[in-house]
């Protein structure tokens, strides 16, 4: 069963549009910044690896959206992928969930496929998300209820009935293949699937919102990858699923994203990776 916004909380209609036109400024700075400066003079550095990257940017942008945030909703806590949560975010009624830069890694590479990501989130998941693709200079966003967009352009999912022929996103676990892929992927082309690893959580999601994949599998990821992302898929359709098929908002323990139809599929293919 596809899950729609209907199911879930209501959310005030002016926290729903404040959040929408805050979070909506929010992505056009952060594709000013990240065209300007990708690939040149980033600063990269490492975390836990030699691949985990954090630059400038990822800090830079990270800190003007948190005061952005603290002035236009001061009593909602913000939880960043480079400063971590603020204190009562566990407690909180609603978290913002930002993450500067998904794709950190193409990014100081110069390969144009990264994103700035950030949600507002309840009990029930995404109630606003927004994700910007710079390098296509696109922004989609979506509010609880009251659908998703392409630049101001309502966005809806075409009908999917099968997955050959399509493509179906996924992405690497902490930059490791995660157990069971190969078999996945075994999977996907007996199916004649295609099966794409870019780089890029959110923007993963968000291509089965716009109809560009049929699915998108992450086995593991943080919540500020893909918060704002599975806001977008939901309001345009999609449906989401954890790893034992069960609908759920914001599963963190892996989840699938895909057209209603093909979602069965798909998480057969997921379950025998398991077996």
């Amino acid at each position: 069963m596809t899950l729609s916004s209907r199911t879930l909380r209501p959310v005030d209609p002016g926290l729903l549009s404040q959040a929408l036109e805050v979070a909506g400024r929010l992505a056009t700075d952060a594709t000013d910044v990240i065209t300007a400066t990708a690939g040149r003079g980033a600063r990269p550095t490492t975390k836990e690896s030699p691949f985990d990257w954090v630059t400038d940017t990822d800090r830079t942008l990270e800190r003007h959206t948190r005061r952005v945030l603290a002035a236009e909703f001061p009593d909602i806590p913000v939880v960043g992928e480079e400063y971590g949560d603020d204190t009562g975010c566990g407690d909180a009624e609603y978290r913002w969930v930002v993450d500067p830069v998904d794709g950190t890694a193409n990014y100081v590479a110069g390969i144009p496929w990264c994103s700035y990501s950030l949600a507002l989130v309840d009990a029930d998941g995404p109630v606003v998300g927004v994700v910007a693709d710079p390098y296509r200079g696109q922004i989609y966003t979506a509010g609880r209820g009251r659908g998703a967009r392409a630049n101001g352009t309502l966005v809806q999912m075409p009908a999917r009935t099968r997955t050959a022929g399509s493509i179906v996103c996924t992405e690497l676990s902490g930059g490791n293949a995660w157990p069971g892929l190969s078999r996945f992927l075994e999977g996907a082309a007996a199916a004649h699937t295609g099966t794409r690893v870019l780089g890029s959580s959110a923007l993963a999601v968000t291509q089965v919102a716009l109809g560009h994949a049929v699915a998108a599998v992450l086995h593991g990821y943080r919540e500020w990858d893909v918060a704002g992302a599975l806001g977008v898929a939901v309001e345009a359709g999609a449906v989401v699923l954890d790893r034992r098929g069960s609908n759920a908002t914001l599963p963190l323990d892996g989840v699938l994203v895909a057209a209603p139809d093909v979602a069965d599929e798909v998480l057969t293919w997921w379950a025998a990776c398991r077996d």
